[in-house]
């Protein structure tokens, strides 16, 4: 482990956890559970991907912990060095409200600094102020949280252009019955609303799909992203184009990000094009769903899925629920992303997410796609929910997706490079 990152591990324990802790009780406040003593071989700094000398970081939640780093793409890497230098600030234009219906973001210096690249970027945000809220964890109390899209739906607030998450971690659940996502999604429909998150976002995103009929966007948030230190360039230009690009398209060529022990496609028939509605999100959200009306159901649907920090048994756990279930009837396809921070099972090492996937495509008889690169990962590549998704074969051994019938916004109203502008 580089001796910079040893540092910064030893001031994080030394001022953030108390002597009393126990080893468990240690692995939870870094905040991805009893897994991460698993991921020790890993360089801790590449493993999280955050700014681990932060205080605020002792009270890390999923969305803050990308347990993996992929291998950089050679031309952003390239377009990022090229760009690193300051530029010129937008007028910000782009009427963006923010939603905070998870985690408080606690760190008020983060706040700001993601505020001030969100207007840097060309985003006009018309409520910073509810990133100070507070109830116990939570953004604000149950009203609080639910009143951020539920004003939209009744009217009293108009419907923006962007709806973007403040940060994951626990508690969108809470607050699904207090919303008329029939109406928001009609409202958000006709204005063209591009609602952004991931995480426990996804309870929101799942919810706005199923009863709302509407799409949104995988993609990073207020806190998590652009609070940051250095925020993730490659996300950040990746979230840009999938913000403006209409016929957005990513590439798959390894199946690393979900199991180095699995092809990129695995089917019968490697070859087939399949068109479908995309939906799904976090693991863990998606199948505490199960059963719920907030959950979508979709004929001919193509199911994503990712997660951190969730050991192998569990994942077969959830994926079993939402199997039990009857979640993948009907279902076309499954694309996997990063499934990382999983470490190796106490009592069989062979027991891997590899053998889960397996199983799950002999009950299921899906194809299963692997290695997406989006999750709680550095370099992620945004994507719309909800939206149609043609996956097909490409050239390379692995697989293209293609997305269609989303809204967008104007690319020439981004400054993506204000998205990591430094005070």
């Amino acid at each position: 482990m580089p001796q910079t990152t040893s540092k910064s591990l030893v001031s994080l324990i030394n001022t953030s956890l108390k002597p009393e802790l126990s080893r468990r009780q240690f692995l939870r406040r870094l905040g991805v559970g009893a897994s991460a003593s698993l991921l020790a071989s890993q360089s801790i700094a590449q493993s999280l991907a955050i700014d681990i000398t932060d205080h605020e970081s002792a009270q890390l939640t999923k969305d803050d912990l990308p347990a993996a780093s992929i291998d950089a793409n050679p031309s952003l890497v390239a377009n990022t060095k090229a760009t690193s230098a300051p530029s010129q600030c937008l007028n910000p234009s782009i009427e963006t409200r923010l939603f905070a219906s998870s985690n408080v973001g606690a760190n008020e210096v983060r706040n700001q600094l993601a505020l001030q690249r969100m207007a840097c970027a060309g985003f006009k945000i018309q409520n910073p102020a509810i990133t100070e809220r507070q109830y116990l964890r939570f953004a604000g109390t149950d009203s609080q949280r639910a009143s951020d899209l539920q004003n939209i739906a009744s009217g009293a607030i108009a419907a923006p252009k962007l709806l973007l998450g403040v940060r994951g971690g626990y508690g969108a659940m809470r607050i699904l019955p207090s919303i008329d996502w029939r109406t928001l999604g009609s409202i958000m429909a006709e204005r063209a609303t591009v609602l952004v998150g991931f995480s426990d976002v996804t309870a929101i995103q799942c919810a706005l799909l199923a009863q709302g009929k509407m799409s949104s966007l995988a993609g990073p948030m207020l806190y998590s992203e652009f609070g940051k230190t250095n925020p993730d360039q490659v996300s950040c230009r990746q979230f840009a184009q999938a913000l403006s690009n209409p016929k957005l398209t990513i590439e798959v060529n390894s199946a690393a990000l979900t199991s180095e022990q699995l092809p990129v496609i695995f089917a019968d028939n490697s070859s087939q094009m399949i068109t479908g509605t995309i939906w799904g999100g976090n693991l863990s959200v998606v199948s505490a769903l199960a059963g719920s009306p907030y959950l979508p159901r979709i004929d001919g649907g193509i199911v994503f899925l990712e997660d951190v920090g969730e050991q192998t048994y569990r994942i077969e756990r959830m994926l079993y629920d939402l199997y039990l279930a009857g979640v993948f009837k009907g279902q076309q396809a499954i694309v996997f992303g990063a499934l990382t921070g999983t470490g190796e099972d106490s009592y069989d090492p062979r027991y891997d997410v590899a053998v889960v996937i397996r199983q799950l495509h002999e009950l299921t008889g899906l194809p299963i796609y692997n290695g997406m690169s989006f999750g709680h990962i550095s370099q992620k590549s945004s994507f719309p929910l909800g939206a149609t998704c043609q996956i097909s074969a490409n050239t390379a051994g692995g697989y293209q997706l293609s997305f269609a019938d989303y809204p967008t916004i104007k690319a020439e109203a981004i400054n993506v490079e204000g998205f990591w502008q430094q005070a």
